[in-house]
This record gives C-alpha cells, sequence and structure tokens, in this order.
C-alpha cells in the first residue's frame, strides 16, 4: 500500500503567505507594464480620461505613427540592433575565450589577473566614464558604431560566469580532443563552447539587454541624430516636447517587446546559466 502524503499544517501557514506576497509583488510589476501596452493602443484622450480605462474601447495605431512621424524610430531601431548585436557577437567570443583560458590553461599571472579581472566589478562605471569617453575619442571613434561596442564588449561579470561554466568540464576531454589531432581553437569552438550552452545563451541575453537598454554610454559618444540608440533616441524624445503619453507609450512598447520575446525564448537557458554560473567556480 501507498503511504499517504500528510501535509504539515506549519508548512501551510508559511507557505500561503509567502505565496500571497509574491502574487502580489508579481502583481505590482506586471500591472503597469500592461497597462503601458494597452495604453499604446488607445486614443490620447482615452488615456487622460477619468475613470481610467484599462482595455481600450477602440483600438488604434495612431500613436505609433506619431512617434515615427516626430522621430526617426526605424533608424534608431537599427541603431540599437547593430549595437546589441554586434557588442554580443563579440562579447560571447572574448568574454568565452577569456574564460576557458582562466578555466583550463596555467599560465604565469594567471591568479593576479583573475583577481584584477574581478576587482573590476566593483568600479562603477561613472568612474571610468570620462577616462573611457577620451581613449574613444583620441582613438577617432566617437560617433561612430566602434565607439559605441568596442568598451562594452569584455564584462567582468561576463568572464567570471564563463570560467565557472567551462570548470564544470572535465579536462581530460581537451586532452582526448588533443590525441586526434584537433587544434586547440577547434577544441574550443567544437568541444568545450557546446557543452557550456546554458551559460553562452545566459551571456548572450545579459549583452543584448544592457545594450539594448543602454542609455547613458550612447549618450556620451554621439553627437548626431543618425547614431542615436532607440532608449535614446525615446528619452530625448520624451525629454524635448510636451509629454504625449500615448506616442510615449507607443515607443517604449516597441523598445520593450524585443527583450521581452528574447527572454521567453531563452528562460530555460538562462536561469540554468545563472545557477551554474554562481555555484561552480
Amino acid at each position: 500500500m501507498k503511504k499517504k502524503k500528510t501535509i504539515s499544517i506549519g508548512k501551510v501557514f508559511f507557505n500561503v503567505p509567502v505565496a500571497l506576497i509574491l502574487i502580489i509583488i508579481a502583481l505590482l510589476v506586471l500591472v503597469p507594464v500592461i497597462w503601458m501596452t494597452f495604453s499604446a493602443f488607445k486614443t490620447e484622450r482615452e488615456i487622460i480620461s477619468w475613470p481610467p480605462t484599462f482595455i481600450p474601447k477602440t483600438f488604434t495605431l495612431e500613436n505609433f505613427v506619431d512617434v515615427q512621424g516626430r522621430i526617426n524610430i526605424i533608424r534608431y531601431i537599427a541603431n540599437s540592433v547593430i549595437y546589441a548585436g554586434v557588442t554580443t557577437a563579440l562579447a560571447v567570443v572574448v568574454n568565452s575565450m577569456a574564460g576557458y583560458a582562466y578555466a583550463f590553461y596555467e599560465f604565469k599571472g594567471k591568479t593576479g589577473t583573475f583577481l584584477m579581472t574581478l576587482a573590476t566589478m566593483m568600479v562603477p562605471f561613472q568612474v571610468i566614464m570620462v577616462p573611457l569617453f577620451l581613449v574613444v575619442y583620441k582613438m577617432g571613434m566617437y560617433d561612430t558604431y566602434w565607439g559605441l561596442i568596442i568598451p562594452r564588449v569584455a564584462v567582468a561579470g561576463s568572464i567570471f560566469m564563463m570560467r565557472a561554466a567551462f570548470t564544470g568540464i572535465p579536462k581530460e576531454m581537451a586532452e582526448a580532443a588533443r590525441i586526434d589531432g584537433l587544434s586547440e581553437f577547434g577544441i574550443f569552438w567544437k568541444i568545450m563552447l557546446p557543452q557550456v550552452k546554458p551559460a553562452v545563451i545566459t551571456l548572450v541575453i545579459l549583452s543584448v539587454n544592457g545594450s539594448w537598454n543602454d542609455l547613458l554610454w550612447p549618450l556620451i559618444v554621439t553627437s548626431s541624430t543618425e547614431m542615436r540608440t532607440l532608449a535614446n533616441g525615446l528619452a530625448l524624445f520624451i525629454g524635448q516636447n510636451t509629454i504625449e503619453y500615448g506616442a510615449a507609450f507607443a515607443g517604449a512598447l516597441v523598445s520593450l517587446l524585443p527583450m521581452f520575446v528574447l527572454y521567453m525564448f531563452g528562460q530555460k537557458y538562462f536561469v540554468e546559466g545563472m545557477s551554474s554560473g554562481g555555484l561552480k567556480g
């Protein structure tokens, strides 16, 4: 006979309040986002009407047309795609190779350089912002894509995460590949990198999200309207004009949607990658 499962009254009294608190916190976060999404399809008159309505009485796309008419949002989206895409591609290669080197190779100064890399995580970006800008300006990369991309490629936290992920792979796999005649880069690219797929996807999500939503750095190293990113353009649009809530909500929805889709597709690997990166090493 199967034993009947017993439910502890103490657990019930503990779990129910915790669940209610988590539900309330989730609603506090989600309700404004849902309201913003619906408001992007409302008329300006309905948005500012009292009492407010949650679901639009009539759906309209006028707000999206209005945003494009006031700012070149298509160009801003293209700039953000280039900035986030190239930065992420380079970040995956650079941070993965650095993490792989720290995990599998022995070289002079390994511990010292790794500790110095981790130490940079404690330095706020605002501290290095001006020196970094001067370097970009002196190298002739001001108001260019490379000025946006290159300083954001190598990230200490990503190197640490990839090192932790590679540490969980037996070194015997690399030794066996060397015996089979595979080059060092081939071992990294064909054997090791596929083994840490969750960490790589986590790195992609973090890099894309950070670059896509980056406001301060593009604002510093770009001056022309043609080089503005989406976050940059929307911030200046809202700041320079009388606030039209419908257009502002439409622009915010355009900015939010790609990150939402990216996270929904990579959620499983994101959680797994963050767990492996935090528990190992």
